[in-house]
């Protein structure tokens, strides 16, 4: 069963916010559905009439969460000056990313961390998982042909791997400002490419 997100009432409302708060922050297979259900005030019987598993509870996360991180994404991209050269606005989505892993990500990728803890292919949540870095390398890419790149596809490849690897090292503290670093390295790469 997949849930549907798009008109909660307010009961199934609390119920993905406490699971998102919770999964996030303590993992998805170390967070139960009593726990969940506890903190969002409900019942075990109201969680599973509205999302029917916790399987399907976890995809609808996930889907949540992918649809905050494209709207805020695109909506930070789209502020970069309308006479900015193309390539400003690839290099915008790092400086969206790291406001983005400070406010919403001190853990890194959530999507990540999800598909760390599900391995099962068939679980619902790896669809959504798997959609959202789609989304982002096609939106990459489109970001990559408005600046006249020669290679899109290849170029796209590359920010997609250093978006991705940036949210994974920041998650983990191992190395001081990775966004930044791949920031810089995404320059590089447009510079290259004869984007800048």
């Amino acid at each position: 069963m997949q849930a549907r997100t798009e008109a909660l009432t307010p009961a199934a409302r609390r119920v993905l916010d406490a699971a998102a708060e919770l999964f996030y922050g303590r993992g998805i297979n170390a967070v139960g559905v009593d726990l969940i259900a506890k903190r969002a005030g409900v019942t075990k019987k109201t969680l599973y009439e509205r999302f029917g598993s916790k399987e399907a509870l976890v995809a609808a996360y996930l889907r949540e969460r992918d649809e905050r991180w494209r709207a805020w994404l695109t909506a930070e991209v789209d502020k970069s000056p309308p006479a900015a050269p193309p390539a400003d606005r690839v290099l915008a989505t790092f400086d969206a990313l790291a406001a983005w892993m400070r406010r919403e990500n001190p853990r890194g990728c959530g999507f990540v961390n999800a598909a760390a803890e599900l391995p099962d292919a068939g679980h619902p949540a790896r669809q959504v998982i798997a959609d959202q870095k789609r989304w982002l390398r096609g939106y990459l890419r489109r970001l990559c042909e408005d600046a006249d790149v020669a290679a899109p596809d290849e170029l796209a490849d590359e920010l997609l791997l250093l978006h991705e690897g940036a949210t994974v090292l920041y998650g983990l503290s191992a190395v001081a400002d990775p966004v930044g670093i791949s920031r810089r390295m995404a320059l590089r790469a447009l510079e290259r490419a004869g984007a800048v």
